[in-house]
């Protein structure tokens, strides 16, 4: 399927600002630049600019234009619906330590389709409550196929078009299907740390499996949330049956 040219807009301005070119809290080109550069109505950079909002990329500033985000934004492991934009559910984060290649633990490794001893890419984030305190602790880890094609994956800092983007621009895959699968364990005293509560802590464990169109995983995520402050919320239509 041809890509749009308001996609096309996007997608360059998503590369401008993983590179570094403009950087949070830098305005973005103005609409009339971006009209005459490519040759396009001010409505498909409009369409544009907006996919990037929804993104969480940029934010619009009344007189100024759009600036790159000061605060990117992270959502816990699970839920990520079809139509979901990536501010639905999206926290401010912080990123903890380096990302490293590792042997992943079994149910990681089988989720990914990993050799025994194959390492995988983890990536490690703490998702934030509105105060500040501890919401959520995630692992994202990445076959070597997908962080090999990444190389920004490996880096400290946060991708501010997030890693979804980042991923499909570079790979060309994008996130077909979807699986959670959500336990219920106690949390390690290393995990009840980053949480700052004492042990025994009842936490739920959600495994997120995102998979391409062949079928193939580009990521798993492990979320790891205090039972006091997880929840789901589903609504689906009953069709009459009760």
């Amino acid at each position: 399927m041809p890509t749009l040219k308001y996609e096309q807009i996007a997608d360059s301005l998503r590369r401008r600002i993983t590179e570094g070119e403009f950087r949070p809290g830098d305005l973005l080109p103005s609409g009339r630049d971006l009209c005459e550069q490519w040759s396009v109505s001010r409505a498909t950079v409009n369409k544009a600019l907006d996919m990037l909002r929804a993104d969480g990329v940029v934010v619009s500033r009344q007189g100024l234009g759009f600036l790159v985000t000061d605060v990117p934004l992270a959502r816990p492991a699970g839920g990520r619906g079809a139509n979901d934009a990536r501010v639905t559910g999206g926290r401010p984060f912080r990123r903890l330590g380096t990302p490293v290649r590792e042997v992943p633990p079994e149910r990681i490794r089988d989720a990914l389709g990993l050799r025994p001893e194959e390492a995988a890419l983890r990536r490690d984030r703490l998702v934030l409550l509105d105060d500040g305190a501890p919401l959520s602790l995630v692992s994202a880890w990445f076959p070597p196929e997908v962080a090999d094609r990444c190389p920004r994956l490996a880096q400290t800092g946060p991708i501010i078009e997030g890693t979804t983007n980042y991923v499909t621009r570079e790979t060309g895959r994008r996130p077909f299907r979807g699986t959670d699968i959500t336990t219920i364990r106690l949390a390690t005293a290393e995990e009840a740390a980053h949480f700052e509560r004492e042990q025994p802590l009842a936490v739920a464990l959600d495994l997120h499996i995102a998979h391409d169109e062949a079928g193939r995983a580009l990521v798993c995520e492990e979320g790891v949330t205090p039972s006091g402050l997880w929840e789901r919320v589903n609504n689906y239509p009953m069709n009459g049956s009760i």
